[in-house]
């Protein structure tokens, strides 16, 4: 129904101490559940006049929102409105455990929490916060108790967390982008920004936020300064090679690639060049290979370490060591070890901390590339084809910070991407990038239970690959993607893919992105009659499996896919029965299927693949396609009259009702064929 276009990727919300759990406990029959006692009593010691207590209900409650379906409960006794003034606790302890229970509540709570959160002001005292920290950064006049406490709860720790909170809010309300833009938040982010030197983490939390409060916010575009641009510019070409500053530098130039707008003309394309050699360096790392890499080093620290703390209680006899982080306990005579918020969460080894990085760099980067090639302008082939520059790494030489004057229309970008695209080799590293993950890192982390999450990250990179291949199909030159032979063996590699997996049909991501693909390839190798590698029983067995699937999307491609394969058979001999087998198949799913945008892409299919040519034809008229369409004609009109409006967006209706008006005329159309094949 009209041309495909990838859908645009959003930035992911996460839980920064693991998954949340509330998934799991609906599965498990439990959500319903009301089980308020340790949420009472832990939001009770939140107005305890012990700073301690308060720094361990908000600890206790940091864990609890991912460990237990306790958002509802939480929710009624309005725990944002009590943990909201804590973020400006005399206690900067208190701050970073109240800043750290109300992110993982946002990361876990999703829209409507944090939309609530929104609604209960808690934008108020974080934005407060942020202003607090960021002046804070200024001074180096601390009090007695900060010295002795700053490795573990200094500024910028918490304004990390909060920070993270921002970003959480900001991408599900934009009642909080508003605020933020409102409130001057730009600054102080990028304040925090420029000290990615020292504070890599706190960079990256800010790169991510950033990414986010940009996607389609004019109003602060204009917020940005040359200093601004230069703090970002920094950023993005630091020298460190480290997987977090990988992931840095790869958040920032899809920051900056949102700022394209106010990009000055001249600098324009040292800027595609720059970003896209950022992305292209981050698909370089073969992710596979660092997991067995990472998780080998761990194995042979933690080894080491044990080795040496042996050796160190063997010298000692056993002796219990005290020093400045134990304390004792009044009226037992015990010492323990002071209990801080980073105590009581997960702990991330340093091996892990990087390789999550890099996945999570490769996800992003490969979002983006998909974000480039989806433009929202209407006017899509009108794009002006510009000259390109010659490729340049002299990014600093011509500065976009220092730069002044016309600015280049959007739409006079696609030249340069493209051009950048297969400069980097940007189309081979997302075909390496599409095939399933390295077997071995699989093993590695499926016996490991702390790295065992990391097989659904690589996982994701390969459906992120797989949709970013669709987009990069449909949008560059078949010279730009190897000629004719590279996209037969692109054929041939998702195939091979398709059918490896017995139970690909089970994995409703991997369908959609690969069924995504092979649309987007086999359309653009029908129009160019380029023989296509897949045989038709092969390509009918994929789209039986997948006509079933739960996802509309899946079925929309199907359906898509046999039309194109259609309207490729009609034009050959000895394809009748062929033909047929698909007449008869997009006919059950056009009339069968309850979603009418699955229907109307059906007919669709129908239309093209019995629109032209003799078996084509003869086909249509065995199979009774006239009878069909005439009997579901009235159907598919009372559908769209009673269900349209309830159901469906106005850009679908318009589709729907262009898909109604086509189908009068096939079925003029088709009883033209039947009359003259029958006479």
């Amino acid at each position: 129904m009209g041309k495909s276009r990838t859908k645009r990727f959003k930035r992911p919300q996460f839980s920064p101490t693991g998954d949340c759990q509330t998934e799991e406990a609906a599965a498990n029959g439990t959500e319903g559940e009301e089980d308020d006692g340790p949420a009472a009593e832990l939001l009770e010691k939140l107005q305890h006049p012990s700073a301690e207590v308060r720094e361990c209900a908000c600890a206790g409650l940091a864990r609890l929102v991912q460990q237990l379906p306790v958002l509802p409960g939480l929710a009624r006794r309005d725990a944002v409105r009590q943990l909201g003034p804590l973020l400006l606790d005399p206690s900067l302890a208190v701050r970073e455990t109240a800043a750290g229970a109300l992110r993982n509540l946002s990361a876990c709570g999703g829209f409507e929490v944090c939309d609530d959160m929104v609604t209960k002001d808690v934008m108020t005292p974080l934005v407060a916060l942020l202003k607090e920290c960021s002046a804070g950064l200024d001074s180096d006049e601390l009090s007695p108790q900060e010295k002795k406490d700053q490795n573990r709860n200094s500024v910028e720790s918490i304004a990390n967390e909060a920070v993270n909170l921002l970003w959480n809010i900001c991408e599900c309300s934009s009642r909080a982008v508003s605020i933020f833009n409102k409130e001057g938040c730009l600054e102080i982010v990028l304040k925090y920004l420029s000290r990615f030197p020292t504070n890599v983490d706190l960079a990256i939390s800010v790169a991510h936020c950033l990414q986010t409060v940009t996607e389609d916010n004019p109003e602060l575009l204009k917020s940005f300064s040359s200093a601004a641009l230069h703090v970002l510019e920094s950023a993005m070409l630091s020298s460190v090679n480290s997987m977090e500053y990988l992931l840095l530098k790869t958040l920032v130039a899809g920051t900056i690639w949102n700022l394209k707008d106010i990009i000055p003309s001249k600098s324009q394309a040292e800027i595609i060049n720059a970003v896209i050699k950022v992305l292209s360096e981050v698909l370089e790392m073969d992710a596979g290979e660092m997991v067995i890499h990472m998780k080998e080093a761990e194995t042979q620290r933690l080894k080491s370490a044990a080795e040496t703390e042996e050796i160190l209680e063997n010298a000692n006899g056993h002796a219990l060591v005290e020093d400045e982080e134990m304390e004792e306990i009044p009226h037992k005579g015990k010492v323990r070890r002071k209990t801080y918020v980073s105590d009581l969460l997960p702990p991330i080894d340093k091996e892990l901390r990087q390789t999550i990085a890099l996945l999570t760099a490769q996800q992003t980067a490969l979002e983006i590339i998909v974000n480039m090639c989806c433009s929202e302008d209407p006017s899509d082939d009108e794009w002006e084809e510009l000259s390109s520059s010659d490729e340049s790494d002299a990014f600093m030489d011509n500065s976009f910070s220092d730069c002044c004057g016309q600015l280049l229309s959007p739409l006079c970008l696609s030249h340069e991407v493209h051009t950048a695209l297969t400069n980097y080799l940007i189309p081979k590293k997302i075909f390496e990038k599409t095939a399933f993950p390295n077997s071995t890192a699989v093993d590695i982390c499926s016996r490991n239970p702390t790295w065992k999450p990391l097989i659904r990250k690589m996982n994701t990179i390969q459906c992120r690959a797989l949709v970013c291949l669709q987009s990069l199909v449909s949008l560059l030159d078949v010279d730009h993607l190897g000629g004719a032979p590279a996209l037969q063996t692109l054929a041939q590699h998702l195939s091979q893919l398709l059918f490896s997996q017995p139970d690909f049909a089970k994995h409703a991501d991997f369908l959609e992105a690969i069924s995504s693909a092979l649309r987007a390839l086999l359309q653009t190798m029908a129009s160019k009659n380029i023989s296509q590698c897949m045989t038709p029983d092969q390509l009918m067995t994929f789209c039986k499996a997948g006509a079933y699937s739960s996802s509309i999307g899946v079925r929309v491609n199907v359906v898509s896919i046999l039309g194109i394969i259609g309207s490729v058979l009609a034009k050959e001999d000895g394809t009748l029965e062929i033909l047929k087998t698909i007449g008869r198949f997009l006919i059950e799913i056009a009339t069968k299927d309850p979603s009418l945008i699955v229907a109307g892409e059906a007919l669709d299919a129908l239309f093209d693949a019995f629109a032209d040519g003799k078996e084509a034809e003869r086909a249509s008229v065995q199979i009774k396609l006239l009878c069909a369409l005439k009997e579901f004609q009235p159907v598919f009109k009372m559908k769209i009259r009673k269900e349209g409006r309830g159901k469906y967006s106005p850009d679908q209706l318009c589709v729907l009702d262009n898909v109604k008006m086509n189908l009068r005329r096939f079925i003029t159309y088709q009883e033209t064929v039947e009359k003259r094949l029958t006479s």
